[in-house]
């Protein structure tokens, strides 16, 4: 008998325990976070197939969503063939900035890059574009051997 309340008690205890973790992990509250001031009307971009050698562009719009200036501190892209260009100045309230992001489409292939908004102290958002990089032509186009026939023809 001694032995099963043994079991028992130890039974209950490992519940006990179990019950104390789960209920510590329900009442963690999470810490209340800024109000989100910066929008993006979209996140990303695929420009499609691009011919190798011709720099895309794409304007990406965001708006201050929040009641003081925004100032974007810094636009990051991920690697030197993304380049992002923007207003150091703050947007007002209300109002809409264009981040311009250029890609120099030097490398034939499935390209990903991203671009990271830094603001408003510790906050961050990222911009994707994507596509694929093909091989232009290394010339002129062929010539058309039809044009000479139809040249003899009305002589």
């Amino acid at each position: 008998m001694l032995f099963v309340m043994k079991k028992l008690s130890i039974a209950a205890a490992f519940m006990l325990t179990v019950l104390f973790c789960q209920a510590q992990n329900a009442v963690t509250v999470a810490a209340p976070s800024k109000a989100e001031v910066l929008q993006l009307k979209e996140t990303g971009h695929n420009f499609g197939k691009i011919p190798q050698g011709r720099p895309a562009t794409y304007n990406f719009e965001i708006i201050n969503t929040g009641t003081e200036p925004l100032r974007l501190e810094n636009v990051q892209a991920s690697c030197g063939c993304t380049t992002p260009e923007w207003s150091k100045d703050p947007i007002a309230p209300g109002a809409s900035a264009i981040i311009k992001v250029g890609y120099n489409a030097y490398a034939e292939g499935v390209f990903t890059k991203t671009v990271t908004l830094f603001y408003n102290g510790n906050q961050t958002k990222t911009l994707t574009i994507n596509g694929e990089v093909y091989k232009s032509a290394t010339g002129s186009a062929p010539e058309n051997a039809s044009i000479q026939l139809l040249k003899q023809s009305n002589l």
